[in-house]
């Protein structure tokens, strides 16, 4: 049953994702992470999935690691969040500092890269100074293939990867 709603939630925000994203990229994505959902042989489903905060169901964002059900319960009850930094608002009123950290590593509010602001570029996971400069300094995108090529110059495609994750136009 937990592999199912895993399956579930990775589907979700596989889809959320190529919605935002509008590229071949993301489109391809989810359509893999489509048939693997669909599979009961395929392999476990991508740990490195993130979820928004402001879509997934309590029962999806529970099943994430350091998620607990009370505070799955706290995140839907504080929806909806306009942006990152109120999500994290609201996982620090409920949670250790540590835990709204990991929380965000899994489960986030997309920022815009065009408009958002500083503090939300430092609340992606793994953000450094230099790269939220970076993200500022190339706006503004005017597709994530843009994105990839840029943020591209300064750290590797698993990492571009990564940060579109969080990331929205």
């Amino acid at each position: 049953m937990h592999k199912i709603v895993l399956a579930a939630a990775l589907t979700g925000a596989a889809l959320a994702l190529a919605a935002c994203s509008k590229t071949e990229e993301a489109t391809d994505s989810a359509a893999a992470t489509d048939a693997a959902a669909e599979s009961p042989d395929a392999p476990a489903a991508d740990t490195g999935s993130v979820l928004d905060a402001n879509t997934a169901t309590a029962e999806q964002l529970a099943a994430v690691d350091n998620v607990s059900p009370e505070l799955a319960k706290a995140i839907v009850a504080g929806r909806p969040y306009a942006s990152v930094t109120e999500l994290n608002a609201a996982l620090l009123a409920a949670a250790t500092p540590e835990q709204a950290a990991a929380t965000l590593a899994r489960v986030f509010v997309p920022v815009n890269l065009n408009s958002a602001s500083r503090d939300e570029i430092a609340l992606i996971p793994g953000m450094t100074d230099r790269m939220i400069h970076e993200f500022e300094e190339y706006r503004p995108y005017e597709d994530m293939a843009e994105f990839d090529r840029e943020i591209g110059k300064y750290v590797d495609e698993a990492e571009v990867a990564r940060f579109r994750n969080y990331v929205t136009l």
